[in-house]
């Protein structure tokens, strides 16, 4: 089983940054990739970025390319987002995501709890 607690997130200006992390507990060493998604009201959640365990690839939807980052620390434990130049209609509910293959369960999907991200003047 795997834990994941997100941090970082509240309101801040149009044009301002935000670092966003995700502390992953338990099971770790069977997670091959994690993602940060979002959801805005009214719409579905969508993946924002993602990261893979192995070789840190990563890969981010068009509306975040050159303004969002995601990287994980050595240790592969805490995942984080930076996001800079923040836009209004980066305003929503985000998501760590870690996917994962258990020797004993196979694979599992695992979610954080939420934290919210509203950029408004």
């Amino acid at each position: 089983q795997v834990q994941l607690v997100e941090s970082g997130g509240g309101l801040v200006q149009p044009g301002g940054s935000l670092r966003l992390s995700c502390a992953a507990s338990g099971t770790i060493f069977s997670i091959y990739v994690m993602a940060w998604y979002r959801q805005a009201p009214g719409k579905q959640r969508e993946a924002v970025a993602t990261i893979t365990s192995g070789g840190g690839l990563t890969n981010y939807i068009d509306s975040v390319k050159g303004r969002f980052t995601i990287s994980r620390d050595n240790a592969g434990t805490t995942v984080y987002l930076q996001m800079n130049t923040l836009k209004p209609e980066d305003t929503a509910v985000y998501y760590c995501n870690a996917k994962a293959v258990h020797s004993n369960i196979g694979a599992r999907e695992y979610w954080g709890q939420g934290t919210q991200v509203t950029v408004s003047s």
